[in-house]
């Protein structure tokens, strides 16, 4: 197995060097060559596998240069039951009759993404010891990338941590998370301005390629290919759990939705991946909140992103986003793999701020499965607090925003599923609003947000940015 990139300016390179490298040479995202498919029988095959040994049969077909023995450590080490509350690692949860919750929650930030970054921290460390290399990992978050990243790869071998959030944009818990940590490879800073500034100042140095190499620059961002192969393990789990309860003829013909909240396009497009990879799923629903450029996108085949001071700060705050990275993977799935076609679209988009598949919009929904709805806060409020009324169960607003989308595409005989994003307690103010009372902290986290906290500052600036990585990468 090969990888290429989305713009065709990349030879074709092995899983671990995409690890390291993270954003294409030509500044396009790195896909598979062919992507691999699995039957339904083979599928079958894993029904009574642990959750670290399905990630191992999963990732196997992305890994072909990691050796069977390694990655199934790496497995073992990333999904080990210490590090998750729930011994199934991913547990599904009935939320009254028609919908249920795939608990993706359960590591050690309280967010879907330890789920990709527990496994990116081992395969990092692994492949940079086989390579005698060092990586200074740089990356922005909206909230949850940057914790669930900084508690996988704090402490690692040859690894520093360069993490961009936007300044006053997060919860105080996800603050408190990241900023409390005091490992001397991990490195903090808020910039003044949104995610999408975090975003393109992450994408200027990575694609520049003289500063990138001689201070040996990675990412672990959803631009990342081991977050994407790592995170279609779930859909994989999800079909198997959902269907758990039919005969093996009932099975061989239900197919399931999934409900994705989605913001940088990451977890949908894993979704995806899993849909062609042979995962029986009629439907990816995309969940969007205020800032619904996709919904747009998917509703009218029009992309066009808004600027900073266009993006909603909201009470889902790990999804403003208004470019999303991710959506390049499909874009390139959408062109038929022409390089020339999608670097040609993007062209357009720094050009004119849009490009326009109009005629293609039937195929999102037709041949990909893909279709979008959009939540608002009022929505967010409503949807906690029927679910705790109806449930006694409390969930976050990103996930509130998956269930109230997932409650316009419900069919009959199709078991719908919606992906949690986070635990509640990370947004009390909103859970307090819905239902009078806040999360209480898990009882391992008590002290978090009384912690001193240790973040630098900083303008929207390439130039300051790479100066102060130069002072402290590791070289």
């Amino acid at each position: 197995m090969k990888f290429i990139s989305t713009r065709g300016g990349m030879d074709p390179a092995p899983f671990s060097e995409t690890l390291i490298e993270g954003l294409a040479p030509d500044g396009g995202l790195t896909v598979p060559e062919h992507l691999p498919t699995v039957s339904l029988a083979e599928i079958e095959s894993w029904r009574d596998l642990r959750y670290p040994e399905l990630a191992t049969e999963v990732i196997s077909r992305f890994a072909t240069d990691i050796p069977r023995a390694e990655l199934a450590r790496m497995c073992a080490a990333a999904y080990d039951s210490e590090k998750f509350v729930s011994p199934e690692i991913v547990p599904l949860t009935p939320i009254g009759e028609t919908i249920t919750l795939v608990g993706l929650s359960e590591g050690p930030t309280l967010a879907f993404k330890d789920m990709a970054m527990q496994f990116l921290g081992e395969a990092l460390e692994y492949v940079l010891t086989q390579h005698e290399r060092t990586l200074n990992i740089l990356g922005a978050t909206s909230g949850d990338t940057g914790s669930a990243a900084e508690y996988a790869l704090r402490g690692k071998d040859g690894v520093s941590v360069f993490m961009l959030s936007p300044q006053g944009r997060m919860s105080a818990f996800q603050r408190a998370q990241m900023y409390s940590l005091t490992e001397p490879n991990i490195h903090n800073i808020a910039i003044d301005g949104v995610f999408d500034d975090c975003q393109n100042l992450v994408k200027e140095l990575s694609g520049d390629l003289e500063f990138k190499r001689a201070h040996h620059l990675g990412t672990v961002n959803s631009i990342n290919l081991g977050r994407i192969t790592a995170q279609v393990v779930y859909y994989f789990w999800a079909w198997l759990r959902a269907t758990d309860a039919l005969g093996a003829e009932a099975r061989s013909t239900q197919h399931i939705s999934v409900t994705v909240p989605s913001g940088n396009f990451g977890n949908i497009l894993s979704g995806h991946f899993a849909r062609r990879m042979g995962v029986p799923i009629r439907r990816l629903v995309l969940a969007a909140n205020e800032n619904n450029v996709l919904d747009d996108f998917f509703r009218t085949g029009i992309y066009r992103p808004r600027s900073a001071a266009q993006t909603h700060a909201t009470s889902s705050p790990s999804m403003d986003i208004s470019k999303a990275s991710n959506l390049e993977r499909f874009i390139f799935d959408l062109v038929g793999g022409d390089g020339t076609a999608l670097a040609g679209l993007w062209q357009l988009l720094d050009t004119e701020g849009s490009f326009d598949l109009t005629a293609e919009r039937d195929r999102f929904a037709d041949e990909f499965g893909i279709v979008s709805g959009t939540s608002t806060h009022e929505d967010r409020v409503s949807t906690i607090r029927s679910v705790h009324a109806e449930t006694g169960i409390i969930i976050d607003p990103h996930t509130a925003d998956g269930v109230k989308v997932a409650r316009e595409y419900l069919e009959p005989g199709v078991p719908m599923l919606v992906l949690e994003t986070a635990k509640p307690t990370k947004f009390p103010d909103i859970v307090e609003e819905a239902i009078g009372e806040r999360p209480a902290l898990p009882p391992h986290l008590g002290g978090l947000l009384d912690l001193p906290q240790y973040v630098t500052e900083m303008p929207d600036s390439a130039a300051e940015l790479r100066n102060f990585i130069s002072e402290r990468a590791l070289l």
